[in-house]
């Protein structure tokens, strides 16, 4: 059984989508142990209050340095055991000390075709935004190992998404959600639960 601890920042349409393929066992051998976000009013906390999944928010500012919450997030998950780390749509950048300490353990979703649309200052919407300014007639989603730098780590996954005439950052977004991000996170952690069951 691979165990995940998923990290999100907001609604957590993503964390749902896990939920989802492993309540219609199209995500097999997977188990989310806990929910993480650094935000306490995320509603990815009340996605999982309602799915009977352990949540907890953890704020970097409540720590003296990047390197402490690094620590003390490293800590927490190995205390419980956690097999893989899936960033679903966590904007912190977590520090070095982190990945190190999981290293080829994170995954993170990412809504364009990696390398376009990507790294520093890029997320949430102003990733469509910059797609549609660019006049792109294909964008996606990419999932990806996290490595030290910002969206460089190896692709494990991508799907792609037609651009639509008249589409607005807002709904460019919620297809990529729906046709792409939702689809290829669960099969990505397949994949690895996979690989370990071998």
């Amino acid at each position: 059984m691979l165990k995940i601890a998923v990290m999100v920042s907001g609604g957590g349409t993503n964390l749902q989508a896990i939920i989802d393929a492993i309540s219609t066992h199209a995500l097999k051998n997977v188990a989310i142990d806990c929910v993480i976000s650094n935000k306490a009013d995320a509603y990815a906390l009340k996605r999982a209050e309602d799915n009977g999944i352990d949540s907890v928010c953890i704020r970097p500012r409540d720590y003296p340095d990047k390197d402490a919450y690094g620590r003390y997030l490293a800590s927490f998950l190995k205390e419980r055991g956690t097999d893989l780390v899936v960033l679903a749509g966590f904007l912190v950048v977590l520090p070095e000390c982190f990945i190190d300490e999981f290293e080829n353990r994170i995954i993170n979703i990412h809504p364009s075709l990696i390398p376009s649309f990507c790294g520093d200052g890029f997320y949430g919407l102003k990733v469509h935004e910059a797609a549609l300014a660019r006049g792109v007639k294909v964008t996606g989603a990419t999932v990806h190992y996290v490595d030290s730098g910002c969206d460089t780590g190896p692709i494990i996954l991508q799907k792609a998404v037609y651009v639509e005439e008249g589409d607005t950052p807002e709904t460019l977004q919620k297809r990529v959600m729906q046709q792409a991000e939702w689809i290829i996170l669960p099969q990505a952690i397949q994949m690895i639960a996979d690989r370990r069951e071998k």
